[in-house]
């Protein structure tokens, strides 16, 4: 089978043939329709990441595709059953091989590629936003890097969950995205807007969430209400901000550390029960997956570059 592989860390991943894989004991063989790409991708790729497969490794987080074999010891979800998993890797091939546990069984309303776009960044969002932060009706939610994979998922659910979204991203363009998933007020952060002012002049932030780090987590925390409470979520600036403890202590603001892959490890259920409401939203027709870019494998490369330069917005798509 073909498959995406980094075979030197720093280096771009080439497509490889390699063995198809047998599923192991808990395993099942799932036959991969579409994989979804993550900015943990990129930090993968570098050797940054939380996680480091020994190398070489096929990438790919999250996918959506079809139970094609079972390993010793499984019973469910049954041969054929359409399902979506988050492996962590191993998704950008044809074939890929993952606990059983960790296969959820897609809703019939769902394609394979609105699948492989929901995971990680809609329950990312539902997660921090609702068990984290606990986003209340009523308050006004400040998304950094909107337009983004996980921003824009932010944007839906913070309106979906009654929040007043002020939505920051780059250009008109990705503004209108924001707009349309729900953003009740926009900033254009590579414009002349004063993040820090315009959010202050709309009442100021009572939770913000940030997939990007840097100047802008800085200008957002000034720009926080009394007992705001700010999500980190990544670091897509590729700068790691420095906390000035007084200033939290002034406004008894909480900065939440947010790392939804951590769950799968210490707490499980948190992330089972955020797919099951998110399904139920899904179905109900209140989630829109936005995918701007959808490509076969040979291209998985450009895809990443879509991403690192930020021209993406809400999610790419691979189908191998």
């Amino acid at each position: 089978m073909r498959a995406l592989q980094v075979t030197e860390l720093g280096q771009p991943p080439v497509v490889n043939d390699i063995p198809t894989p047998e599923p192991q004991h808990g395993e099942v063989l799932v036959k991969i329709e579409a994989c979804g790409l993550n900015f943990g991708d990129l930090l993968m790729i570098k050797g940054s990441y939380q996680e480091r497969p020994a190398l070489p490794f096929t990438l790919g987080m999250e996918v959506s595709g079809t139970i094609a074999a079972h390993g010793d010891g499984v019973t469910s979800p049954e041969i054929g059953t359409r399902v979506a998993v988050f492996g962590g890797y191993g998704g950008l091939a044809e074939f890929g091989t993952f606990k059983a546990s960790l296969c959820v069984p897609l809703p019939d309303a769902m394609g394979f590629e609105d699948a492989a776009a929901f995971q990680v960044a809609y329950s990312t969002s539902h997660v921090a936003l609702d068990y984290r932060a606990q986003l209340k009706a009523g308050d006004t939610l400040l998304v950094l890097g909107a337009a983004g994979g996980v921003g824009l998922t932010a944007v839906e659910l913070g309106k979906l969950m009654g929040a007043t979204v002020i939505a920051a991203a780059r250009g008109a363009d990705k503004l209108e995205i924001c707009r349309k998933a729900g953003a009740d007020h926009v900033i254009d952060t590579d414009g002349d807007d004063d993040l820090r002012e315009v959010v202050k002049s709309l009442g100021g932030a009572d939770v913000v969430y940030d997939p990007v780090g840097g100047d802008l987590f800085t200008a957002a925390l000034r720009a926080c209400n009394p007992e705001a409470r700010v999500l980190t979520i990544g670091f897509a600036s590729g700068a790691v901000p420095q906390i000035a403890a007084n200033h939290l202590l002034v406004k008894n603001i909480n900065v939440i550390g947010f790392y939804w892959g951590g769950y799968l490890r210490f707490k499980p259920q948190v992330l089972t029960d955020s797919l099951t409401q998110l399904s139920k939203w899904y179905e109900a027709g209140k989630l829109h997956p936005h995918i701007s870019h959808t490509l076969p494998l040979d291209q998985a490369n450009e895809g990443f570059e879509l991403l690192r330069t930020r021209r993406s917005t809400g999610k790419v798509v691979i189908t191998p």
